[in-house]
């Protein structure tokens, strides 16, 4: 065993010997229990893993448009010393910047073996997908990713090729057996259909993307027709875009940070990847986490009554019914202008 394995499995050894000592079992207590830096932990699907409930975007923190290297490395480097413990990121941000910049961060201190690396493999086919997961394991600086995703499944004809006879899901099982990832999953923006068409394959997933906000909730919803599919099969809901991909939650529809925040948390996810961009936004988000308590009955239908006017035509969930947010790499695999946004 790698000296990093062995670290991480005293470190996961001793947080679970901590929640057993206060007799706390289960997603839903796991909860209610937080680790040194006041973040509540939750498990990751059917594991024993633990995973803050939220998780550092590797978009927006490593975004070279907004932070210098050095206010990047510092960014992640604050945010794990804080207690966030799930790090987001893809072969495809920036380029391999945001790989670069992660991993740069979590080498300093130790911090690798204090998080649970997610990443994102945007190759459809076996060849393909293992040039990604050698260039992701080279810019992270790590030995193994945590958990390796099969990034923007939002096609309808996607499903079809990761699970081709060359597709890159034969990369990920052969990743799995070799000690590579240690589980597998997949993203999605934009459509539940999409998402139930990958269940529906012999893939052995152990987390899944997916949007969820308080729009969601009434215009082609994931928390209605993925959700209870995952919570019912063991395998760990991931939520993203909480403010609508863009802010536009909160800019645009009024909906309070925290009330869209807490929204999402109090669905029956693992963690919520968010888009940290600033010292200021990590400090705003650490204080919601760090105080949450699940929203009341009462707190949870005000907040959809508020949002249901403004959700039904999808206009602050673009990502769902057009190439708004869908990536280059993608669009170019299907033969899509990249400059297009409709």
């Amino acid at each position: 065993m790698s000296t990093h394995n062995a670290n991480r499995r005293d470190f996961l050894q001793a947080t679970a010997a901590g929640l057993a000592a206060a007799g706390l079992v289960g997603q839903a207590a796991a909860a209610d229990h937080k680790n040194s830096g006041g973040i509540p932990l939750r498990r990751f699907g059917k594991t024993e893993e633990l995973v803050s409930i939220l998780a550092l975007g590797g978009h927006a923190s490593t975004n070279p448009g907004k932070l210098s290297e050095p206010e990047s490395l510092k960014l992640i480097q604050r945010a794990v010393d804080s207690g966030i413990t799930f790090m987001d990121n893809c072969w495809d941000y920036h380029d391999g910047v945001a790989e670069e910049r992660m991993g740069k961060a979590l080498a300093a201190g130790g911090r690798r073996d204090k998080v649970f690396l997610m990443t994102k493999v945007c190759g459809r086919t076996a060849q393909d997908a293992a040039q990604h997961l050698d260039d992701s394991l080279r810019r992270l600086k790590t030995d193994r990713i945590d958990l390796w995703m099969f990034h923007e499944i939002v096609y309808d004809n996607d499903p079809d090729w990761i699970f081709a006879d060359d597709g890159a899901i034969h990369t990920g099982l052969k990743a799995l057996q070799a000690g590579k990832i240690r589980y597998l999953g997949f993203t999605g923006h934009k459509d539940p259909s999409i998402h139930l068409k990958m269940l529906n394959q012999p893939g052995p997933w152990s987390a899944v993307l997916m949007p969820l906000n308080v729009m969601d909730v009434h215009y082609r919803s994931f928390q209605k027709e993925v959700l209870p599919r995952l919570n019912e099969r063991g395998i760990a809901p991931l939520g993203m875009k909480s403010l609508g991909g863009n802010g536009s939650i909160v800019s645009k529809a009024g909906v309070p940070v925290e009330d869209a925040l807490r929204y999402v948390l109090s669905l029956p996810i693992a963690t919520l990847v968010s888009g940290i961009d600033s010292e200021k936004v990590l400090d705003q988000n650490l204080k919601i986490v760090r105080e949450f308590q699940p929203l009341s009955g009462a707190e949870r239908e005000r907040i959809e009554k508020a949002s249901y006017p403004l959700a039904g035509d999808g206009r602050f969930e673009l990502f769902k019914s057009s190439k708004a947010f869908d990536g280059p790499v993608h669009r170019r695999q299907h033969g899509f202008d990249v400059g297009a946004r409709g």
